[in-house]
């Protein structure tokens, strides 16, 4: 019987046992979930996180940057932060026609676009420039651009404090006419861009910023007095044109002045000879007293000689101010040929 009662009471025992590790495996189950929910929070979290991270680890995978590249990032002391946003962009350098197709419609600069950059770390791309007179100016362009990518990384805080310091300089500091009519001109245009491109250009056209800029821009540039310095050999290039022509351009008008006074002397002087000579003319077979005649005559023909002299200086002159205004009109064909250079949608002459 006890084999029996024994046989009788195992289903029950069994039952009871299949029971209670059906609910254990339940609850097993609804906190395996609630791990997972938890796990897959955590993990998206830290992706999103870590998105920038991610997203440069895929543009720089196999990615190798072209040795023209790597000579920007080196003559412009990108720091590893400020080179390896960079090379994120995988920057590179076209012809006329390629860059034109990349940087449709300039990008929206209100200059000569010579480089763009596209957001959300998308591209950066530079005009290649070759003349001599310009070296220095792709140098400004990618460090200027990778402003643009560093400039769109920084946080909402950290981008409030930068766009200050910036708002401080400009209208405390900066004297720079030149700069201040572009960001007049972004201001009309753009006014959303402002401080982005004030970013880009104090960071490498203004020599001298305030002590937190400079530090702020220390963290991309090692020397940034080196970039300084590239922006000053090109912009010369025009400055002491434009200083040339305008010199020239002075000469030119003094000389006008000096021609307009001395036209009036020949004139009024050419007058009185002509009637000094008839009334000599009228007097040479009449005249009583020979030498008060011959007074006249001598008197007459020193002022001829004075008045000879007088369209001499005046034909020098005239010859002076031919010559200028040539030197004035070379500059300014050379000036326009640079600015050519710099122009993605110029001809140069070579393409005419």
């Amino acid at each position: 019987m006890s084999k029996t009662k024994n046989s009788a009471t195992r289903p029950l025992k069994n039952s009871t046992t299949s029971f209670c590790y059906t609910i254990f495996m339940r609850h097993k189950t609804k906190r395996g979930g609630l791990v997972f929910v938890i796990v897959l929070f955590l993990v998206l979290s830290l992706g999103w996180a870590k998105r920038n991270a991610i997203y440069d680890w895929g543009r720089l995978r196999n990615y190798q940057a072209p040795s023209q590249v790597m000579q920007l990032a080196a003559d412009t002391t990108m720091t590893t932060q400020a080179s390896h946003l960079f090379y994120v962009n995988h920057p590179t350098i076209q012809d006329k026609n390629s860059f034109n197709a990349s940087c449709p419609n300039n990008g929206g600069e209100q200059t000569i676009v010579l480089g763009c950059y596209h957001a959300r770390q998308a591209g950066i791309f530079l005009y290649t420039v070759t003349d001599p007179q310009l070296n220095g100016v792709m140098q400004v362009t990618a460090a200027h651009e990778v402003l643009h990518a560093i400039y769109e990384r920084l946080s909402s805080k950290q981008r409030n404090h930068v766009n200050k310091l910036l708002e401080d300089y400009y209208r405390n500091d900066l004297k720079d006419k030149r700069l201040l009519d572009i960001i007049e001109a972004y201001k009309k245009t753009e006014p959303s861009d402002v401080t982005n491109e004030m970013h880009s250009i104090f960071g490498t056209e203004v020599g001298k910023l305030s002590p937190d800029l400079e530090n702020y821009y220390g963290q991309y540039f090692s020397d940034r007095a080196r970039i300084i310095s590239y922006s000053k050999h090109y912009e010369a290039a025009f400055t002491s044109r434009k200083s040339q022509a305008d010199s020239i351009l002075q000469q030119v008008k003094d000389i006008e002045q000096q021609l307009s006074a001395l036209k009036t002397q020949i004139d009024t002087k050419e007058s009185d000879l002509k009637s000094k000579r008839l009334t000599i003319d009228s007097q040479r077979s009449t005249a009583s007293d020979i030498d008060a005649y011959n007074a006249q005559v001598r008197a007459y023909n020193s002022e001829l000689v004075q008045y000879k002299n007088d369209i001499a200086i005046y034909n020098q002159l005239v010859a002076q101010h031919n010559q200028l205004l040539a030197q004035y009109q070379q500059i300014a064909v050379e000036a326009s040929q640079l600015l050519k250079e710099l122009d993605s949608r110029s001809q140069s002459i070579s393409d005419q």
